[in-house]
C-alpha cells in the first residue's frame, strides 16, 4: 500500500523549493543532504523547522526538499514556505495558525533591476564638481 505524501512549491527572491512530506520520525532532507550539513547556521535550520514546531508536527514528517536558486537564507525561507503550504494540504485545521504566524505569505521582496545612466540599481556614478 502507497504511503501519503503531500507535495508543495515554496518561494523566496530567486530560491524555489520542492518540498514532499512523507510520514516518518522527522528527518530533514535537503538535496540529498542532511539538513545540520546543508546548512551551517543555526538560525536557518530554526527558519526550516519554525512550520514544525509551531503545529506541533515535528516528528510526524520526514521532510524531502529539492531547492535551487538564490542564496541560503532565501533557501531556508522558501523552504519554509513549501513545508507551510504542505502542512495545510496534510491538515486544513492548521492554516490559521500557519497564515498568522505569517509562513503562507509569499516575500514579494525581489531584486531590483539595474537602470541606464546608474551604475546599478540606484548606485549613481560618483560626482565631481572638476
Amino acid at each position: 500500500m502507497a504511503q501519503a505524501q503531500y507535495q508543495a512549491v515554496g518561494r523566496r527572491k530567486k530560491a524555489i523549493a520542492r518540498v514532499r512530506l512523507v510520514p516518518g520520525e522527522g528527518k530533514v532532507i535537503i538535496n540529498k543532504r542532511e539538513i545540520d550539513n546543508y546548512f551551517g547556521l543555526e538560525t536557518l535550520k530554526m527558519t526550516v523547522r519554525q512550520p514544525m514546531t509551531l503545529t506541533q508536527t515535528l516528528g510526524r514528517f520526514d521532510v524531502l526538499v529539492n531547492v535551487c536558486g538564490g542564496g541560503l537564507t532565501g533557501q531556508a525561507g522558501a523552504i519554509r514556505h513549501g513545508i507551510s503550504r504542505a502542512l495545510v494540504k496534510v491538515d486544513g485545521e492548521l492554516r490559521p495558525a500557519i497564515k498568522k504566524a505569517g509562513f503562507l505569505t509569499r516575500d514579494p521582496r525581489m531584486k531590483e533591476r539595474k537602470k541606464y545612466g546608474l551604475k546599478a540599481a540606484r548606485r549613481a556614478p560618483q560626482f565631481s564638481k572638476r
